[in-house]
């Protein structure tokens, strides 16, 4: 099974499926990222996935700039919307299904519960606009796909909310985190998981029927002040950096984008169609920040 992921091998998803690939047996993943398959020029999309001769696509390139997304939303829309459905339209010239992840800021957050598929989007900002308007074009170019909106995505790769936490504790003794925004961190070595074991039932099964948008976050919920906290406690018991998390609140810290208060994500659908449930949050954040000092001390 041949995977092609859209997106640069340093990306979080990308990275985590190359890794995750390796690992096992049958499986080849290969990412395509700039100059060769670049979003904002949709000409190059088409031809960069023909010439990979993919099984199944993993769409996971993408503007996730939240902020800069509100001074750039032609580029947004252009990456996320007419980007992303190029890339479904590539897979169905080629006939092979699309996985495309998206996001969590496709709803307004006013929800009292955790939000499930059927739940009507909202976005508060342009960003989560333009990876609505892709969601919607991966659905009219190609309907064998699955998209996998996901939330608070973590990893030892790239840039991250775990990584800023270990790096600002390296310097000052107290950290201000905003403590009234709820969800599921996800990490992104979850995802991979997820991907390929979705990705080798779609496979095996050529009349496979429950293509669709699906839910795929880590277990259980937390606020950023206590996501933050369960990284700097793991922190110290691996010899690294620890700081004090002071609570806030989301207007003590503005952004030029707003957040849903309430990003969690029920992943119940997907566990049902594909067996699939990640670990819980604490446990797959224990694993990520031991293997950065790990990676430090080599």
């Amino acid at each position: 099974m041949r995977l092609l992921v859209t997106g640069r091998d340093d990306g979080q998803v990308a990275a985590s499926l190359l890794e995750a690939g390796k690992a096992r047996a049958g499986v080849e993943v290969v990412a395509i990222g700039r100059p060769e398959l670049d979003l904002a020029r949709p000409d190059t999309v088409i031809d960069a996935i023909a010439l990979a001769k993919p099984d199944i696509v993993v769409s996971a390139a993408a503007y996730t700039a939240v902020d800069q997304a509100e001074d750039e939303p032609d580029l947004a829309f252009a990456v996320n919307a007419t980007g992303a459905g190029k890339v479904a339209e590539a897979a169905a010239r080629l006939g092979v299904p699309l996985i495309h992840l998206s996001t969590d800021y496709v709803f307004d957050g006013t929800k009292a519960d955790a939000y499930v598929e059927t739940d009507t989007p909202a976005p508060l900002g342009v960003y989560g606009a333009s990876k609505l308007a892709g969601e919607q074009a991966i659905a009219a170019a190609n309907p064998r796909h699955l998209i996998l909106r996901t939330a608070w995505v973590y990893s030892p790769f790239g840039r991250n909310f775990v990584k800023t936490m270990l790096r600002l504790a390296a310097g000052r003794d107290e950290i201000s985190v905003v403590a009234d925004q709820w969800g599921n961190p996800t990490s992104a070595l979850d995802i991979a998981g997820a991907i390929l074991h979705a990705a080798a039932m779609l496979h095996r099964d050529k009349g496979f029927a429950a293509f669709g948008t699906y839910h795929l976050a880590g277990t259980g919920e937390t606020n950023w002040s206590g996501f933050a906290r369960h990284i700097l406690d793991t922190s110290l018991k691996s010899g690294g950096p620890w700081a004090r998390v002071r609570d806030i609140a989301t207007m003590d810290y503005p952004t030029k984008a707003r957040r849903p208060a309430n990003s969690r994500l029920s992943s119940a659908k997907f566990a049902a169609a594909f067996g699939w449930t990640a670990a819980d949050w604490r446990e797959s954040t224990e694993a990520v920040v031991r293997r950065l000092f790990e990676k430090d001390r080599h």
